[in-house]
């Protein structure tokens, strides 16, 4: 049993991931909250419940897994960084430079981050990445994303990613040609600019659609997640993949091959 400590177990991720890492061969011994959550998770979970990351690393963790807000994400990657213990994040919503405090994590120890660590959301990634350069510039590109309503950050960080991958495969910088809602009087669409769009409510776990929008016929290509555990299976599949890696800034897309 490979051991673990989860940053933010108190929130519904960190539930989920423990309560399927006996199946992953994943030994939770101990996990961080903030404040009078701590107590209160301990006492629900039957687990140490920290407020301080380093008393949980006391325990003898090999790597921790980080489902929690920026500033705490960026604060773990800080001290497994100072303690050698790998680091996993699917935390979403940081800023570049937070990205850049993981990257200099990354330096001294194994750092992975995904904003969505299900299996099928990379598979579109590599679907969007191969559309959009087969299909080139004749085709406007859309990307819609609904999220539960609790959600903080839009648009979703896997959005984002998939912007990314499309900018990338048409040569295009996301910065200049990205375009995150519409209201009034817009003006017609550019040809180059890459929408991302977002709804919120209810339950949704997270659903994701590209639209590839041309004359006369479209091409949609999207990845519905109806329960957590898809994500909760892939941050212990990269949990058990990134101990006794070498140091360095990892993805999905290194877990899966």
């Amino acid at each position: 049993m490979m051991r673990a400590v989860i940053v933010g177990i108190a929130g519904r991720m960190g539930e989920e991931i423990l309560r399927l890492a006996p199946d992953a061969q994943v030994e939770v011994v101990g996990g961080t909250s903030t404040g009078r959550r701590a107590a209160e998770a301990a006492n629900r979970l039957g687990i140490p419940v920290e407020t301080d990351l380093g008393r949980a690393l006391d325990r003898g963790a090999e790597v921790v897994i980080d489902f929690s807000s920026p500033g705490a994400c960026v604060a773990g990657a800080r001290i497994c960084a100072e303690r050698g213990v790998p680091f996993v994040s699917g935390t979403t919503g940081l800023d570049d430079a937070q990205l850049a405090v993981l990257r200099e994590a990354a330096g001294r120890i194994a750092v992975l981050h995904a904003p969505n660590m299900s299996v099928g959301i990379h598979l579109l990634l590599r679907l969007v990445e191969e559309a959009a350069q087969a299909l080139g510039e004749g085709f406007d590109v859309e990307i819609l994303e609904a999220h539960h309503r609790h959600k903080k950050d839009a648009p979703s960080g896997t959005a984002l990613r998939l912007a990314e991958t499309v900018a990338l495969a048409l040569g295009r910088d996301l910065r200049e040609v990205g375009r995150y809602g519409r209201e009034g009087l817009v003006g017609p669409r550019s040809a180059r600019e890459i929408g991302v769009l977002a709804l919120r409510g209810g339950d949704v776990v997270g659903d994701h659609t590209v639209f590839f929008l041309g004359e006369g016929e479209r091409v949609e290509l999207t990845h519905r997640a109806s329960s957590r555990s898809a994500f909760a299976k892939g941050a212990l599949r990269a949990a058990r993949w990134i101990v006794g890696r070498p140091a360095g800034f990892y993805g999905m897309r290194d877990v899966l091959g």
